[in-house]
């Protein structure tokens, strides 16, 4: 039997040298080249009623890799109809004419009766665009007919074929759904979202067991038997459309409404208690070949227009009674009712399916295993809030958010906010800006406090329940109360340098024995001793008044200086909180080319010595380079300044570093005399390099070996001498002396 075609009759023939288009020219002269190719035709028009204006050139083509009698029904010589659109943005289709073209994998959606359109290319338009050749595009042809014939075009490690060709319609779901699926006091309604560039509409679906909605929707939810991906099914108008699709494929989507709408009726149902439209949703399954666990599944939505009531009694399942209930229709075996069919001109509008992200969803889209801590965050200024948004939006960590200030005009600069949110507290700012994001899926609490002010319960109470403290707030004050405290969790503290050229990362270990007390001293002694610290602590780019108040001073910073440094501790805080160690890292940015290194800072123990009133903090390495200078310069005695500083607030001396004798000082198995040489510029640069944190704050010697560290006379002598010098700033005196494996401290002061 003669084969036949399906005519283009919204297309007239024209000759070859009449085309224009430049596609079209390069696939009419590759036809009249190619060994496998004759030309039947060219024709200007539309090849189908829906199809664009455009140029057609018809060939048969034929494939020698085509074996014969395959199953799926592809012949050796297929003629098809290359459409060249006159808008060169968009592809050229490929239509098979042969009335009875297989349909299979890998086509394009198409009317019905309308010839068979080949998918050729997985990659957007512009993608193919930058590489295409009319003879590419006849050898791409022919691998689609020989790999369809063989049934080899869909690669074993392809992803397994969607049921449904894409809908312009989209339904979202909120993101506790199932949640809220399972409460049967729960309401459903269908909200159409804002108008969107391009065809079709987006649709909401809310739900709640407490708000009401003017109109709701039936919610009929369906997983379905699985089916064996194959062709793409095309949109369908009505309920009977879709029923005999899936029917097709071994699925009876009326026994499973008809089953659902039975359990909504049970013994009688009020009609009024109907709807007005019904959401039919559908969870199908599809695996890759018979009796395989499923690669994927399938969500497909319907809006129907009327109540799933009144839809089973146009199905026959159902009847409305005198008493004004539906109720099911009685199942007979030796009377068959006439088969109702109304139901299958029920319109339907066919919705892509999707979902507002959870906390989980989120994790794993942006490679996150771990879910984050409950934890606190201290300041909700433009680093904190930058932080919050990007660990939000990863899904990372739930929050209570700590801060006494509120949004003012200027930050507005830095800060997530925006200007409808001028007046708000910052805490709250930030909590609105997670439930815009995350739309309840991520808790937050607002906690307008001073994170410094431990007796407002509030903030007590968030800093216990919290497993991880990160301070955010850019000031002294909160981490180095924070060290003072045995009842809180885990502490981190964040911060941008004035320049904004550096980030710095504070991290207690877990067991909270290296606390930010002792991180911060720390930090501040590789600052005083590694080359990166030489402008680390510079001054900003500028101020300007905020306010009317002589404390209303703000820094120049860009928006994008603080981002660049939240993006990196955003990724780093959540890696090395998984870890036990502490962790002080550093990162410095070229103001030239833009580069960011990274310094990494070995944590080393804290020892604290009490002195009454005031408490001594060293290190480890504060001690053991002391004791190494010591034993340097035996059998000499050695010596030289202590850097550091005082908080009264905390009631603290902390030690940052030692410094060597200067090179004038005289030393002896007995007695040691610091020079002055050099001690008054480094210094100066102590405080330069610090921000003026860092500064003179005692002495240090050490005691010839055989000796321990129990102070002499003369050593007493040097003590008060010292005291009465700082005592004129108010200050106490600190004295440590080394001996062999022996620390002393001592402490002097005025009353």
């Amino acid at each position: 039997m003669e084969p036949q075609f399906h005519a283009l009759s919204d297309a007239k023939e024209i000759s070859g040298t009449d085309l224009t288009q430049p596609r079209a020219k390069a696939l009419h002269d590759a036809v009249k080249q190619h060994r496998d190719a004759d030309l039947v035709g060219v024709f200007l028009g539309r090849a189908t009623p829906e199809a664009s204006l455009g140029e057609i050139i018809v060939v048969d083509l034929s494939c020698d890799g085509v074996p014969p009698s395959n199953a799926p029904g592809i012949g050796f010589t297929e003629r098809l109809a290359l459409c060249v659109p006159e808008d060169a943005s968009n592809l050229v289709e490929v239509l098979a004419l042969r009335v009875g073209f297989p349909l299979l994998m890998h086509q394009n959606s198409v009317l019905p009766d309308r010839p068979r359109s080949l998918c050729l290319y997985q990659e957007p338009p512009r993608s193919v665009a930058r590489t295409w050749t009319a003879a590419s595009m006849l050898k791409r042809i022919q691998v689609w007919l020989e790999g369809s014939a063989r049934g080899t075009l869909h690669a074993a490690d392809q992803p397994v074929e969607q049921l449904f060709f894409v809908s312009p319609y989209e339904l979202v779901l909120p993101w506790n759904f199932e949640l809220l699926l399972s409460d049967n006091k729960a309401k459903f309604w269908v909200v159409r979202g804002p108008k969107r560039p391009g065809k079709g509409d987006t649709f909401f679906l809310e739900g709640s067991a407490e708000r009401k909605a003017e109109r709701t929707a039936s919610l009929v939810s369906l997983t379905l038997p699985a089916v064996v991906h194959g062709r793409v099914e095309t949109d369908f108008g009505t309920l009977g459309q879709l029923t005999d699709a899936l029917s097709a494929r071994g699925v009876h989507l009326l026994g499973e409404l008809t089953s659902e709408i039975e359990t909504r009726v049970g013994a009688g149902i009020a009609v009024s208690q109907d709807e007005p439209a019904t959401v039919l949703l559908m969870r199908v399954p599809i695996v890759r070949t018979e009796g395989q666990p499923p690669s994927k599944i399938a969500h497909r939505a319907y809006f129907l227009n009327t109540g799933m009531l009144k839809l089973g009694a146009a199905m026959g399942t159902i009847y409305a009674a005198h008493d004004g209930k539906y109720y099911k229709e009685a199942k007979a075996t030796f009377i068959q009712p006439q088969e109702k069919t109304e139901w299958r001109s029920q319109i339907i509008l066919p919705m892509e399916v999707l979902k507002c992200l959870d906390r989980p969803a989120a994790r794993a889209q942006s490679g996150l295993a771990s879910e984050g801590p409950a934890g606190a965050m201290i300041g909700a200024g433009a680093l904190g809030s930058a932080l919050l948004d990007m660990w939000t939006r990863a899904g990372w960590g739930e929050w209570s958010i700590i801060d006494n200030d509120h949004i003012k005009p200027h930050n507005l600069v830095r800060h997530q906010a925006d200007a409808f949110l001028i007046g708000v507290s910052k805490a709250e700012a930030a909590v609105q800006h997670i439930r815009y994001v995350m739309q309840n899926a991520t808790k937050a609490t607002a906690v307008t406090a001073d994170a410094c002010d431990l007796k407002d319960a509030k903030v007590v109470e968030a800093l216990r329940a919290s497993k991880l403290v990160l301070d955010a707030s850019t000031t002294l004050d909160y981490p180095r109360l924070s060290s003072t405290r045995d009842d809180v969790g885990r502490h981190a503290s964040v911060f941008v340098t004035p320049s904004a050229r550096g980030g710095v990362l504070l991290l207690e270990d877990a067991a909270r024995k290296k606390r930010l007390r002792t991180l911060e001293a720390q930090y501040y002694r590789a600052i005083l001793t590694s080359d990166w610290g030489t402008d680390h602590l510079d001054g900003n780019r500028g101020t300007f008044w905020s306010g009317a108040s002589c404390r209303d001073i703000s820094m120049v910073m860009p928006y994008s200086d603080i981002v660049r440094h939240a993006a990196v501790f955003a990724e780093q805080v959540p890696r090395l909180s998984e870890l036990p160690e502490a962790a002080i890292r550093v990162w410095s940015c070229d103001a030239e080319s833009g580069a960011v290194s990274a310094h990494r800072i070995e944590a080393v123990d804290e020892l604290q010595l009490s002195f009454g009133e005031l408490d001594l903090f060293l290190d480890v390495g504060v001690y053991d380079k002391m004791k190494s200078l010591r034993k340097m310069q035996l059998p000499d005695e050695t010596g030289g300044i202590l850097l550091g500083y005082h908080d009264f607030n905390v009631k603290a001396v902390v030690v940052v570093d030692v410094l060597p004798a200067p090179t004038d000082s005289e030393a002896s198995p007995g007695s040691f005399e610091r020079g002055l040489a050099g001690v008054a510029d480094a210094v100066v640069e102590a405080r330069r390099r610090t921000a003026e944190v860092v500064g003179y704050i005692g002495e240090w010697h050490s005691h010839p070996r055989g000796y321990g560290a129990h102070p002499s006379g003369d050593d007493k002598f040097q003590l008060a001498y010292l005291t009465l010098g700082l005592a004129l700033e108010g200050l106490p005196a600190v004295m440590l002396i080394v001996g062999d494996d022996e620390l002393c401290a001592m402490q002097g002061f005025v009353k």
